[in-house]
C-alpha cells in the first residue's frame, strides 16, 4: 500500500529502552534487522537515521525537524506510549513517514495512577507521610475530603477519561465530563453527564486533565479558567505538561483559590526552579503514568506488533497522521485502494494537473467502509505525476492541502450503471471532466467510463488513449503506426458517443511497450484523431 513494501529487508532502528516481548515481536521476522541502540544522543541518531526504514522510540528520543529530514529512507516511526510531541508531525507527514503511537497499552495504568493522585490529594497522603516520617504526629494537620458526592470534571473523554470516571463513580463521585469530540450518547451509559468547559470549571470540586497537547489545550488551565472555579478545588494532570500555566496554578494555590494539586507531568521535564514543588499543597511524581510493569510491555508489544504488520503489509493501525486500516478492512479495501488510485493517475495524466476541485463519489457496497484511504489513494494518484518530490499516501492530502486543492466526497448506496463504483470529478480552468471505476470480479480494476465515454479499460502498465472522429479505417490505421514501431496491442477497449450529428470515439490501448514521442505525434498526424495521450499506471 505505501512505499514500505519496495524493499524485501528493513532495518528498523529502537532508540528508547523496550520490552523483551516487543523487541522478540520484531527479531522473529526474517525480513528484519533490528539495531538496539536505546540512549542514542541527537547527534548520534542523526548520523545514522538515514539507513533505517523504521524506527522505535518512547518519550526519550526527539524525532525533530532536522533528524526526519534526514531520515530519507524512514517510512515508520513507532510510538511505544499515547503522546507524539516528541515527533516532529509537519515534517513526519512532509517526508511521508508514518507515525502510529499505541493508545491503549497503558490506559488502565494512567487511569489509575490519576485516581491515585486523586486519592492522595483529597487525603494529603504525600504530605502526612512526609511528616511522619520526620517522626511527628499532626493529625489535625492533614484533615482530609471525602469523594463521596463530590463532583469530579473530567476533561477528555477518551479511553484514559472514561477509566477514571468509572473509578470514580465507584467512589460515589457525580462525575461531569467535556469532549468537544466525544457525544453524549457515548458516555452517558457510563453515567457521565457531558457539559461545556465552563460548567465543568465552575462546578467540579476536582478537575482531572486527561487531554493531547495541541493548540487548543496548552495551557487550558491558566488564570483566566481558574478564576472560574469553585474556591478550594482541586486540579489533576497526570496527561501532558503545557495543559497547565504552572505560574497561574501556583499563584492560585498561594492565594487559596485552588487548594491543592496533583502532578505527573510538567511543562519543562525534568522540572528546574519550578515554583509549584516548594508548595504543600502540591503533590507530584516524575512522570509515572504509564510507569508500571504490565503497561511498558502491553506498549511494547503493541509497537512492536503494529510496525511489523505495517511493513509487512498486514494492515496499518493507530497511525495519527493517516487513516488506519486494519487487517481485515485492508483485505477487502485493497483492490478499490488501487482502483482509486489508478482513477487520479487518469484524472493527471489524461488531463493535467491544474487542479482546484476534487470531488470523490462512492456507491454501492462500498461505502459501508472508510472512505478516507480510498480518498487519499486518489490524491496520491493525482498528485504523484505533477508534483517534484515523494507523494505517498501519508503526505498526499498535505500537498494536496498545500496546493489549495478544494477536496470532497460523498456517498450514495443507489445502484447505478455498476452495483459498486467510484467516480473522480477534478475541475480545473473552468473544465470538469469525470472519470469513473468499478472492480470485475470484487478483485479487478477497471476504468468504465472516462466523461461521456462508456469502455472497459485495464489501468495497468502502458495505456494508449486517442480521441477522435469515428470515421473507417482510424482504428486501422492506429494498429499499422503501432505495429510499424514493433509495439504490440495488449488489449483494446473503445468508447462511442454522437454529438450534434458527428461521432465520435474514444479508443484506449494496453500495450506491451512504451510508446515514444516521436510515435505519439505520428498518430496525432492523423487527421481524425483529436488528441493522443501516453498513461503510466
Amino acid at each position: 500500500m505505501t512505499t514500505m513494501t519496495e524493499k524485501k529487508q528493513f532495518k528498523i532502528l529502537v532508540s528508547d529502552k523496550l520490552g523483551e516481548g516487543g523487541l522478540n515481536i520484531l527479531k522473529k521476522e526474517p525480513e528484519f534487522q533490528v539495531d538496539n541502540k536505546p540512549g542514542l544522543k541527537p547527534e548520534e541518531l542523526k548520523a545514522i537515521i538515514g539507513e533505517y526504514d523504521a524506527i522505535v522510540i518512547r518519550s526519550g528520543t526527539q524525532m525533530t525537524k532536522d533528524i526526519l529530514e534526514a531520515a530519507k529512507r524512514l517510512t515508520l516511526v513507532g510510538r511505544a506510549g499515547v503522546g507524539v510531541d516528541n515527533v516532529d508531525m509537519p515534517t513526519a507527514t512532509k517526508q511521508g513517514i508514518v507515525v502510529m503511537n499505541t493508545p491503549d497499552g497503558n490506559t488502565i495504568s494512567t487511569a489509575e495512577h490519576s485516581f491515585s493522585m486523586l486519592m492522595a490529594l483529597a487525603r494529603n497522603i504525600a504530605q502526612a507521610n512526609e511528616s511522619i516520617h520526620k517522626g511527628e504526629w499532626k493529625r489535625a494537620q492533614f484533615m482530609g475530603t471525602e469523594l463521596n458526592e463530590k463532583t469530579l470534571g473530567v476533561i477528555g473523554l477518551g479511553r484514559i477519561g472514561r477509566e477514571v470516571a468509572k473509578r470514580a463513580i465507584a467512589f460515589g463521585m457525580r462525575v461531569i465530563g467535556y469532549d468537544p469530540y466525544i457525544s453524549a450518547e457515548n458516555v452517558g451509559q457510563l453515567g457521565i453527564e457531558v457539559v461545556d468547559l465552563d460548567t465543568v470549571f465552575r462546578q467540579a470540586d476536582f478537575i482531572t486533565l486527561h487531554v493531547p497537547k495541541n493548540d487548543d489545550t496548552k495551557n487550558i488551565i491558566n488564570a483566566g479558567s481558574i478564576a472560574k472555579m469553585k474556591k478550594g478545588v482541586s486540579i489533576i494532570n497526570c496527561a501532558r505538561g503545557g495543559l497547565v500555566d504552572e505560574q497561574a496554578l501556583c499563584d492560585a494555590i498561594q492565594s487559596g483559590q485552588v487548594k491543592g494539586a496533583a502532578l505527573d507531568v510538567f511543562a519543562k521535564e525534568p522540572p528546574e526552579n519550578n515554583p509549584l514543588l516548594v508548595l504543600d499543597h502540591v503533590i507530584a511524581t516524575p512522570h509515572l503514568g504509564a510507569s508500571t510493569e504490565e503497561a511498558q510491555e502491553n506498549v511494547a508489544i503493541a509497537v512492536a506488533q503494529q510496525v511489523a504488520d505495517a511493513l509487512l503489509e498486514r494492515g496499518i493501525r493507530n497511525a495519527v497522521n493517516m487513516p488506519s486500516v486494519d487487517q481485515e478492512t485492508l483485505r477487502v479495501l485493497k483492490p478499490w485502494i488501487r482502483l482509486a488510485e489508478c482513477l487520479g493517475l487518469m484524472q493527471a495524466q489524461l488531463f493535467g494537473g491544474r487542479f482546484q476541485e476534487v470531488s470523490i463519489r462512492y456507491g454501492g457496497e462500498i461505502t459501508n467502509y472508510n472512505m478516507a484511504p480510498l480518498t487519499i489513494a486518489v490524491l496520491k494518484g493525482l498528485l504523484e505525476k505533477v508534483c517534484d518530490g515523494i507523494v505517498n499516501f501519508v503526505n498526499a492530502p498535505a500537498i494536496a492541502k498545500e496546493r489549495g486543492i478544494a477536496v470532497s466526497e460523498s456517498k450514495t448506496t443507489q445502484v447505478e450503471d455498476f452495483s459498486s463504483f467510484i467516480t473522480v470529478e477534478v475541475k480545473m480552468d473552468g473544465q470538469t471532466n469525470s472519470v469513473m471505476g468499478t472492480l470485475f470480479g470484487k478483485r479487478e480494476p477497471r476504468i468504465v467510463r472516462i466523461n461521456e465515454f462508456f469502455l472497459e479499460m485495464i489501468p495497468r502498465g502502458v495505456v494508449l488513449s486517442i480521441h477522435n472522429e469515428d470515421l473507417p479505417g482510424v482504428v486501422g490505421t492506429i494498429g499499422s503506426v503501432l505495429g510499424k514501431n514493433k509495439i504490440n496491442i495488449a488489449e483494446m477497449t473503445l468508447g462511442r458517443v454522437e454529438k450534434k450529428g458527428k461521432a465520435y470515439a474514444m479508443t484506449v490501448i494496453n500495450t506491451d511497450q512504451d510508446i515514444p514521442a516521436a510515435v505519439l505525434d505520428e498518430l496525432k498526424a492523423v487527421p481524425p484523431i483529436i488528441d493522443a495521450k501516453v498513461i503510466h499506471f
